[in-house]
């Protein structure tokens, strides 16, 4: 067993955090407090070919293994989560793509989506359905050679920025069970009838936008429909998730990691009673908690991607992975700010915003407490972790 990364792992960790330090970290306290989109930065990783991680190389996609896909989201979460996730849901519609999409639809669009010239997210979530995505009601009514829309979602980051979003829907909404009545169609935000609402604020995740979206009447080609035939809506969704969950693991263990270097600095430097306080057994015992968790997620997260790698089953993996990275950034955050005291409450401080991004990686891509009833199944059923 081999916990090291490889040397074209390593050379690429090394090329993303350069360029995070140069090109986010300068800029990141004053763009997410202004709510700033970070154009600029957008502009740098197209040109990096990041929009086309997961896009196979065939079509123009750098095609990266699930291990580097973390490392990417780790690294630039330790200078400003929020750019992460311009990349995120963009990233996990191409894999949808890539692996459900018709040679049509993949030749088509995931061209575009590697070089970012196409911007996409994914609208699953709905004002009444988040964890229960088959409880959605937006439905797709074939009429003729096209599917007539009607429905709405929120949450939807990239909205406004996107070219097309995979939009689950319900082709029959009658189904049972219900899951064989959902399908995705890529809609392109310019038919009309889709609309992207107001941008929903956040304490957090500033950068991305995250919107309402509302359709109506909107009329989609058939040919729209991923993989060219109804019923494997659900199915691709959670084969998505599944993947995308390495790369909020990945985000949570940048946030933690930052959350722990800081405090590290501050506790080097600040004096107390004639003394820098990390010489107090109190802090150094935060200190080393924080070490040894922001390890163990970063360990896990690598190995529940490795089993991707490999082509295995992993939603037990990635769950394990995704759930208690997101726990760690959380208590390490909470943690980071004790150890600055009373700088850490002013939003003067950088550990202020890593307290504010950590709860999106509790929520995203399946909530917590979803995902621990998903890892009890696996574990009481006929699979357990490593098998």
């Amino acid at each position: 067993m081999d916990f090291e990364l490889t040397e074209e792992q390593l050379a690429f960790r090394d090329l993303i955090r350069t360029f995070s330090r140069r090109s986010i970290a300068p800029v990141a306290y004053e763009w997410e407090r202004s709510g700033r989109y970070p154009t600029e930065i957008v502009d740098e990783m197209k040109a990096m070919g990041l929009f086309g991680m997961l896009v196979p190389k065939q079509y123009g996609g750098i095609e990266l293994d699930a291990v580097s896909y973390s490392i990417v989201f780790e690294e630039i979460s330790k200078v400003w989560m929020g750019v992460a996730g311009v990349l995120g849901t963009h990233s996990m519609a191409t894999r949808i793509l890539a692996t459900d999409g018709t040679e049509a639809q993949r030749a088509r669009w995931l061209p575009g989506m590697a070089t970012g010239e196409i911007r996409s997210g994914l609208a699953l979530t709905e004002p009444g359905a988040g964890s229960d995505l088959q409880g959605i009601t937006t439905t797709a009514r074939r009429d003729g050679d096209v599917y007539a829309v009607n429905g709405a979602k929120t949450w939807i980051t990239n909205a406004r920025h996107a070219t097309i979003l995979p939009v689950l829907v319900k082709t029959d909404p009658n189904a049972k069970p219900t899951s064989r009545g959902i399908s995705i169609l890529m809609i392109e935000t310019a038919t009309p009838g889709f609309e992207v609402g107001k941008d929903l604020p956040k304490l957090g995740y500033k950068g991305p936008e995250s919107c309402e979206v509302n359709i109506t009447d909107c009329r989609v080609p058939v040919e729209n429909l991923v993989g060219g035939r109804e019923g494997s809506g659900l199915k691709q969704a959670l084969s998505a998730l599944e993947f995308g969950r390495c790369n909020i693991a990945g985000r949570a263990v940048g946030v933690a990691q930052a959350a722990l270097d800081l405090a590290l600095a501050y506790a080097r430097e600040r004096r107390a009673f004639g003394q820098p306080i990390a010489e107090f057994q109190a802090i150094q015992i935060k200190l080393a908690d924080m070490a040894m968790q922001v390890q163990a997620a970063r360990l896990l997260t690598w190995w529940a991607a490795s089993k991707l790698d490999r082509g295995e089953r992993a939603d037990l993996e990635t769950a394990m992975a995704k759930v208690y990275a997101s726990e760690v950034a959380l208590q390490s955050a909470l943690e980071s700010m004790r150890v600055h005291g009373g700088y850490g409450y002013s939003a003067e401080f950088e550990v202020e915003r890593l307290y504010r991004d950590a709860p999106l990686m509790a929520i995203g891509e399946g909530t917590n407490e979803i995902l621990k009833t998903v890892i009890a199944r696996q574990l009481t059923g006929a699979r357990g972790p490593g098998t």
